[in-house]
């Protein structure tokens, strides 16, 4: 008999540990956004929305993290081709080409993925980026 495979996936105690980390970048910097965290299926598992964040990025957040999920990669990735001449990523379904999405990835495995929204694309990304590399400590 054959033995079923291991998934790893997100839980609340690491969403929590990323979030934190994100949260800390944007307010040493004194950025206002909300941090999305979701699971390998898509499902969110923590919503974070700092004091004062447009309401709108709960939504922008969310589907940063969903495109970085669907397509395994970085949302900057979408943006780069959009600048790049390539409108064709438009017509991509569920790509949002605005930097912020990460996915996220545990011993080889897309588990989920992080969006941040509520300052500039770029500072966007950075917050993410802080909770990408607290997610990393989280694996060794």
């Amino acid at each position: 008999m054959e033995k079923l495979p291991v998934k790893h996936m997100i839980n609340l105690a690491g969403a929590r540990c990323i979030a934190a980390a994100a949260e800390a970048e944007a307010s040493a910097n004194d950025w206002a956004v909300v941090i999305t965290i979701i699971d390998d299926g898509g499902h969110l598992v923590l919503l974070q929305r700092m004091d004062g964040t447009q309401l709108a990025s709960i939504d922008l957040a969310t589907q940063k993290a969903l495109s970085a999920l669907m397509y395994r990669r970085p949302t900057k990735a979408f943006e780069e081709s959009l600048i790049g001449g390539r409108q064709a990523v438009l017509a991509l379904p569920g790509a949002l080409p605005v930097n912020g999405g990460l996915p996220l990835y545990y011993a080889g495995d897309l588990i989920g993925a992080i969006g941040v929204s509520g300052v500039t694309a770029e500072q966007d990304a950075q917050i993410a980026a802080a909770g990408g590399a607290a997610f990393q400590s989280l694996r060794e």
